[in-house]
């Protein structure tokens, strides 16, 4: 468990996760429309996703909800980001009064999860209120600087309910922000301003990345299997 310095910390994670299982269950318990598979991709390591041959349509409030249940619950990605950052904050040592071995390792591990974990819910009401693009297009263009360039750009900007004009990401950066500043309740010694810059740098730094992977996945994937097959002869 994780200790917190005051109560407000645990309440923010215990709220956002009753409402999340609130509006899933709702979600599941519906007559719902058919939705067409292709909308909701989400990979365990770039994240959600429209593919190049799929129409960018705007999203329902259910498929909202749906998507939010695949990146917060049912796909790896949100428990190998988590993974991954506290592995970091590990060989850091950082929070050092929480230590090293197994204990110290499952504090990271579930404070950069519950960090992750409200950064979804903040991130997926924002875009609902605004009605903007949570996932990430895959570029209609071809060669490798514009494709670099789309990827760059749409970790900074994002589409409308036109899905054709480009808005700054202003939920993605403030949830994570607020994230890391309700994260900081929780760390030994943490500061909220601090923290907050924290989240916004290393979702700059994953959105980039991932971004990139994610355009360019289909060309890797291709690679690696040819690899793999000469490896395999």
């Amino acid at each position: 468990m994780i200790r917190a310095n005051g109560q407000p910390a645990l309440c923010c994670v215990l709220v956002t996760f009753y409402i999340s299982t609130c509006l899933v269950s709702v979600c599941a318990g519906q007559q719902l429309a058919p939705v067409e598979d292709k909308q909701l991709l989400v990979n365990w390591l770039y994240g959600a996703y429209v593919p190049k041959d799929v129409p960018l349509a705007p999203m329902t409030f259910t498929n909202r909800l749906r998507l939010y249940e695949r990146q917060t619950f049912t796909t790896p990605g949100i428990y190998i980001k988590a993974s991954f950052l506290g592995t970091i904050d590990q060989a850091e040592g950082s929070p050092r009064e929480w230590g090293g071995g197994v204990e110290g390792y499952s504090r990271r591990l579930a404070s950069t999860y519950g960090q992750v974990f409200v950064q979804n819910g903040l991130s997926t009401t924002g875009n609902a209120l605004l009605r903007y693009e949570p996932r990430y297009n895959r570029c209609r263009c071809s060669g490798l600087w514009p494709r670099t360039q789309h990827a760059l750009m749409r970790n900074f900007l994002t589409y409308n309910q036109t899905e054709k004009e480009l808005r700054p990401q202003f939920t993605l950066y403030g949830a994570a922000f607020g994230a890391g500043m309700i994260s900081s309740t929780w760390k030994p010694g943490g500061n909220v301003w601090e923290q907050g810059a924290h989240g916004v740098l290393t979702q700059a730094g994953f959105g980039l990345i991932s971004n990139w992977v994610g355009e360019f996945a289909p060309e890797i994937t291709r690679v690696l299997r040819k690899k793999w097959a000469s490896i395999r002869k």
